[in-house]
């Protein structure tokens, strides 16, 4: 099994079937001369779903481009649907922190603050007015 097939598997495996992907093969860019502007080995892929492109033209051999651009589409989509993932957790996290009860010396310093404030304002009144 080849290194192409194997990329083409943790794509398959990520929800990225080649069904998914538009690949082109255009003419480089660069310096390189003659036998670049003649060749075209540079791989442009392209994800429908999610938008996402690459571009490579790394080495001389289309196959090996093939392969490196693969690699590379791999490392995106994975990487944004670790993204996705993470805010999903984090979220979860934050309704659960939000949600969790007071500890009972956090409730403490909240009541003592508040009495505090209480006889600041008792101090403010007028005085006759409720005594």
């Amino acid at each position: 099994m080849s290194q192409l097939d194997d990329i083409e598997q943790k794509l398959t495996k990520l929800g990225a079937p080649a069904s998914t992907i538009v690949e082109k093969f255009i003419q480089g860019s660069g310096s390189g001369g003659q036998k670049i502007n003649k060749t075209s080995s540079c791989v442009y892929l392209k994800h429908l779903p999610t938008g996402i492109e690459v571009k490579c033209q790394g080495e001389r051999s289309r196959e090996t481009n093939r392969q490196l651009a693969r690699e590379e589409l791999y490392r995106k989509i994975k990487s944004l649907y670790d993204k996705a993932a993470d805010e999903k957790k984090d979220a979860r996290e934050k309704k659960r922190r939000t949600n969790r009860p007071r500890s009972r010396n956090s409730k403490n310093r909240m009541l003592k603050g508040k009495k505090q404030n209480a006889q600041k304002k008792n101090l403010r009144r007028k005085p006759g007015v409720h005594d």
